[in-house]
């Protein structure tokens, strides 16, 4: 596991590495609220994105893994000849989702073509095609994983952001002034980026023994097996997602737009605009750095202890399940919640180094910085969320997480739709940070009851030394805080200061944590493979007391 995990995170981290690097250089080529063409290039985006992460990394993975894993062990044929199968399904089923995509967009164009939602249709035109290619892609990495082969997926999608950054750097810059074609110059670059997510895999598949066997008589009743868990899980692994989604959708429909009314016509013109233009953008900025703990801490351990939970649940060990499963939970307290401390004591200093360049201005960073702090409170509970989610579905418990999930989205919108007027943008991040925080909690007490109790106790304890440690370094970030000069400091001061703050709060919690004797800082840190043998024996005695 501890193999697996750092192979997928350290995948992951370079391309958040890159994907930082891409975003400065947008955030400096289209800015926050150039006439809404940031807002309708990053809305654009997320409709195929979401599919990516229910068809491709979510729920079809979630529910492709467990069969896969039974298919091969009966039999290895059986196995390419379900992946054969699902993936030609998968590619006639986005097809024809694509040419229905494409349908509505045309039908949209020729209604609203010559509105402010132009920019929005014909880019989300453009974007449609990566859905397919990036699902595909995605079921790829999916088989890969169940057979504990985690290097080429997780430098797949390195891809997507080597070609945005190109098309952002080098490209459109250089073909035009105008912010739209430039958006539509990054537009086509991600659908390029599609087909090369998926033609890097193809190699390591088939140095995995992957030979093309469609048959769909014999494969059929796995393949339907895999879809009628395809929904629920949906429901459960894609809420944060689909909160997101629906921020961005009230930011683009309730901001005002450029220049125009500041009251809402459609509503009589009695109700003004809660959101000014660039909110949208602000979200998708605000997403991106939370993302960085999701991805590298959460999505990865999610990644590689998924197949060692289903491998305990189908030889009937709960003790180890539950035992494997907290174990996760507590390394991702133990990481995610001083990631998710620092960047909200840091985002505007972050944000102003990073991104204060070119069309990106000041008021940007300023909204920018606090969409991001809204977010990153709740990294904690990003990153626990597909752990627990991943028990209940190795278990096969699929109702309790899309029940969960569903009143998830419920306290969202309720959330939005009190504090939306009065908080304006950070309204969207703080809802969606409550609601996630919530569906933790319901989660953890659900599986406690549905697959035996977790180690509460050992839980707690892990809970309490991270939230010392992570004290201890917030006072250290807050105190090199101090030191970390205004804009109109140069960059490389503010550079090296902001450098000093993460280095020091680094140290002080590691430090802490050494301290406070955190077993899970010898587990990643320590001498792993002489001793995993003994950690696991004590997680399991932990697991049972």
């Amino acid at each position: 596991m501890a193999r697996g995990f750092w192979a997928t995170s350290i995948g992951t981290l370079a391309s958040r590495g890159l994907g930082v690097a891409r975003d400065v250089v947008t955030a400096a080529l289209l800015g926050l609220g150039q006439g809404g063409v940031m807002d309708a290039l990053v809305v654009a985006f997320r409709l195929p994105n979401l599919s990516r992460r229910i068809f491709g990394e979510g729920a079809l993975a979630a529910s492709f893994l467990p069969v896969f894993a039974a298919e091969r062990s009966r039999d290895p044929q059986a196995g390419w000849r379900l992946l054969s199968t699902l993936l030609a399904t998968l590619a006639v089923g986005l097809t024809g989702l694509l040419l229905a995509g494409e349908a509505v967009c045309f039908l949209a164009w020729w209604l609203w073509g010559d509105t402010s939602y132009a920019n929005l249709i014909g880019l989300s035109a453009v974007l449609l095609p990566y859905m397919l290619l990036v699902c595909l892609a995605a079921q790829v990495s999916a088989a890969l994983q169940g057979m504990m082969r985690f290097r080429a997926a997780a430098l797949a999608p390195l891809a997507l952001n080597l070609c945005w950054l190109a098309a952002a750097w080098l490209v459109a810059p250089r073909l035009s002034d105008d912010p739209a074609v430039r958006a539509y110059v990054i537009a086509v670059a991600i659908v390029v980026a599609g087909a090369l997510q998926l033609a890097v895999q193809v190699p390591a598949l088939l140095r995995a023994g992957f030979r093309w066997q469609l048959d769909w008589r014999a494969a059929s009743p796995a393949v339907r097996q895999v879809g009628r868990a395809m929904l629920p899980i949906a429901l459960g692994l894609a809420v944060t997602q689909l909160n997101t989604l629906l921020d961005s959708v009230i930011a683009i429909v309730l901001a005002a737009p450029p220049g125009g009314e500041r009251s809402i016509g459609w509503l009589g013109g009695a109700v003004r605009y809660p959101l000014e233009t660039g909110a949208a953008a602000a979200i998708y900025y605000g997403e991106r750095f939370y993302q960085v703990p999701v991805g590298v801490l959460g999505i990865a351990l999610a990644t590689v202890i998924y197949p060692l939970l289903a491998r305990h649940a189908a030889h009937g060990n709960r003790k180890q399940l539950t035992a494997d499963l907290a174990l996760g939970l507590r390394l991702v307290w133990f990481t995610a919640l001083p990631a998710g401390v620092g960047i909200v004591l840091l985002a505007e200093p972050l944000v102003r180094v990073l991104f204060q360049h070119g069309a990106f201005t000041a008021d940007d960073t300023r909204r920018a910085a606090a969409m991001i702090a809204c977010y990153a409170s709740a990294a904690w509970a990003y990153c626990a969320l597909p752990l627990l989610v991943r028990g209940f579905y190795a278990i096969g418990e699929r109702g309790t997480p899309a029940r969960i999930g569903v009143v998830a989205v419920g306290i969202n919108l309720a959330a939005t739709a009190a504090l939306l007027w009065p908080l304006g943008e950070r309204a969207l991040a703080i809802s969606t940070a409550v609601a996630a925080s919530l569906q933790v909690a319901l989660l953890g007490a659900a599986f406690s009851r549905v697959a035996g109790p977790l180690p509460w106790r050992t839980l707690a304890r892990t809970a309490g030394q991270g939230v010392v440690a992570t004290a201890a370094m917030a006072a250290i970030v807050l105190l090199i805080e101090r030191l970390i000069p205004e804009a109109a400091a140069s960059l490389a001061e503010q550079v090296f200061a902001l450098i000093l703050a993460i280095g020091g709060g680094l140290v002080a919690y590691l430090t802490a944590a050494r301290l406070l004797r955190m077993r899970e800082l010898e587990l990643l840190f320590g001498a792993w493979p002489a001793r995993r043998q003994n950690i696991s024996a004590a997680s399991g005695t932990e697991a049972a007391r």
